[in-house]
């Protein structure tokens, strides 16, 4: 008889998302992303971090001070490296990101032409940019689609 207790899809790309996440070096806010087609074929991965080519000792991981001395002019988020990184054209893929995409990742998600989004964390919903991000996002017709659990990923090296 067949094991019945898997993971459901969208708990499967969304602990994808999270292993991503493990890859930031940004030591606030750690945020993974992966992009799958309509097939469930993974077709974009990305984390936040900064650009190829920027070297992580040199530029600021700072959150509040003058805007250049902080780490926001230069991390590119992990819905936009997904975008980046990916394989094949993305109309009518999903992506799953462990916190809603802020508005300029939305513009991108929206140009991409992924249509829908499966988040966890709505933590910034209050603000002006998460409610521009949604206003968009309904705009264009992208689903949204919060998981009702926080979903770990908890890997050990004893488990590879």
């Amino acid at each position: 008889m067949k094991r019945n207790d898997v993971l459901s899809w969208d708990e499967y790309f969304m602990g994808l998302a999270h292993l991503s996440a493990k890859r930031s070096k940004d030591p606030n806010t750690q945020v993974g992303a992966a992009i799958v087609s309509p097939e469930h074929r993974v077709v974009g991965i990305g984390y936040n971090g900064f650009p190829n080519g920027c070297d992580d000792d040199e530029f600021p991981w700072e959150r509040e001070g003058d805007f250049a001395c902080t780490k926001y002019p230069f991390v590119v988020h992990a819905e936009l490296n997904a975008i980046l990184n990916s394989t094949t054209n993305l109309s009518g893929c999903s992506i799953y990101v462990s916190l809603f995409p802020c508005n300029e990742c939305a513009k991108a998600i929206i140009q991409s032409g992924i249509s829908r989004i499966v988040y966890e964390s709505d933590k910034y919903a209050d603000t002006d940019g998460t409610k521009a991000s949604k206003r968009m996002l309904k705009a264009a017709g992208v689903e949204l689609v919060q998981l009702p659990y926080a979903m770990k990923l908890e890997i050990s090296k004893t488990d590879y």
